[in-house]
């Protein structure tokens, strides 16, 4: 069983808007697990890496795009605990800070076409496959074991929330919250960050079917993926400034900027309870 590093602190969030609507708003800052295995990243990996250790599997293979938070937790981790890390990144051959990282810890990337990079599996099994030892781990992680360990960001924290928010990308971290949500009467909020992605809803269906405590908001993504602008910028600084708490402009800023949003819609009642998972990735403020 793989320990945190470090416990991560349930912060209240102070502001004038939130004594206006007479909504509490506190953070998990799961940032605070480790500087690059962070928030959900840890999350993710924690059961992966437990059950390749438990059947002999040492060469860990992923996949993700040039600036990947989840590949650079990976490399860091594999580091960390002994094993080979490999991926599959996407788009033409590139250098920067995230990949430089991976690559200081050990592992070995290959670039491959967007094209070739749409079946995955194909491509673990024409490099890998062969290596007993080696093991598939979808992009960003996600998976019954990466929802696994999603579900322990609500231990240890007071039950008297009535709603638990996240970022969305893939959809494993908010299936593993409204599980475990559903043992404490709390409703999952998710906030997609990519454009056009109503199948995501179907994907967590598959993972937590019969659930029905949760709801994925889609029209707060600012444009897709990845996409910024100067509004997002200007939020993430106000709220670094006021608060002392950084947040990256591809997951966790725009799903703060969100709850802003939908409080001031009064979508959530008077006396309502917030806990905001913050799921780490600020090094992706590096490539403004």
């Amino acid at each position: 069983m793989l320990d945190l590093p470090f416990e991560p602190s349930v912060e209240r969030i102070p502001h004038s808007l939130f004594i206006e609507k007479k909504v509490d708003v506190f953070i998990k800052r799961d940032d605070q697990i480790h500087p690059f295995v962070s928030g959900n990243k840890w999350r993710k990996l924690k059961y992966v890496f437990q059950y390749a250790k438990e059947n002999n599997k040492n060469h860990l293979v992923s996949f993700g795009g040039a600036y990947s938070n989840h590949l650079l937790a990976l490399a860091c981790a594999g580091a960390m605990y002994g094993f080979k890390t490999s991926a599959f990144v996407r788009g033409e051959e590139v250098k920067n800070h995230m990949l430089f990282l991976c690559k200081i810890w050990g592992m070995e990337l290959n670039f491959v076409s967007r094209e070739s990079y749409r079946n995955k599996r194909k491509l673990y099994d024409d490099c890998y496959f062969s290596n007993n030892n080696s093991m598939f781990i979808d992009e960003g992680g996600r998976g019954e074991l990466a929802m696994q360990g999603c579900e322990e960001i609500l231990d240890d924290i007071d039950k008297g929330f009535t709603h638990v928010i996240c970022a969305v990308g893939t959809g494993t971290t908010l299936a593993g919250i409204a599980k475990r949500a559903a043992e404490y009467n709390m409703v999952a909020e998710g906030i997609c960050v990519l454009k056009g992605a109503e199948e995501i809803n179907n994907d967590i269906e598959k993972l937590i079917p019969n659930l029905t405590n949760w709801k994925v908001h889609h029209g707060f993504h600012r444009g897709g993926y990845a996409k910024t602008d100067q509004e997002l910028m200007e939020f993430i600084q106000s709220i670094a400034s006021t608060t002392g708490i950084l947040l990256d402009q591809v997951y966790t800023g725009k799903m703060m900027m969100a709850v802003f949003n939908l409080i001031k819609r009064d979508y959530f009642k008077s006396g309502s309870k917030l806990l905001l998972v913050h799921t780490g990735g600020l090094l992706g403020l590096l490539s403004q």
